[in-house]
């Protein structure tokens, strides 16, 4: 019904919040963390394109349609609260699912660049 507006919003918030943190890499001419702008880029991406695609198939199955009220669930109250009840339980759960990986990502990214910096330090003494 709605669930991918779910991860959606979560994309919109770390879109923008990169936009900030890039700001600030430059701003300063430092990282917060080992490339951290570009590895919520990957958040971003994941989150956009589960979205899209989610979306695409709600449309497909009519769920969605390009005039009011948008979401066939918000005709009547009975099928509204199915809609937050699905937006809630399986939105929710795919939107921190998704971000549960990137974050298992960016920890393995960043364990294999520190090892590498270690490796490289190691063999300039």
């Amino acid at each position: 019904m709605a669930c991918f507006t779910v991860p959606a919003a979560e994309a919109i918030i770390t879109t923008a919040a990169q936009k900030i943190i890039e700001h600030h890499e430059k701003k300063t001419g430092e990282s917060l963390s080992v490339n951290f702008s570009e590895k919520i880029g990957w958040l971003n991406k994941m989150l956009w394109g589960g979205s899209a695609l989610l979306a695409f198939e709600h449309v497909w199955h009519g769920e969605v349609t390009p005039w009011f009220p948008f979401l066939t669930a918000a005709n009547s109250a009975e099928s509204t609260m199915a809609m937050l009840h699905e937006m809630s339980t399986s939105g929710v759960a795919m939107a921190v699912l998704v971000t549960a990986v990137w974050a298992v990502m960016a920890a393995v990214s960043t364990a294999i660049e520190r090892r590498r910096d270690n490796a490289l330090r190691g063999a300039e003494k």
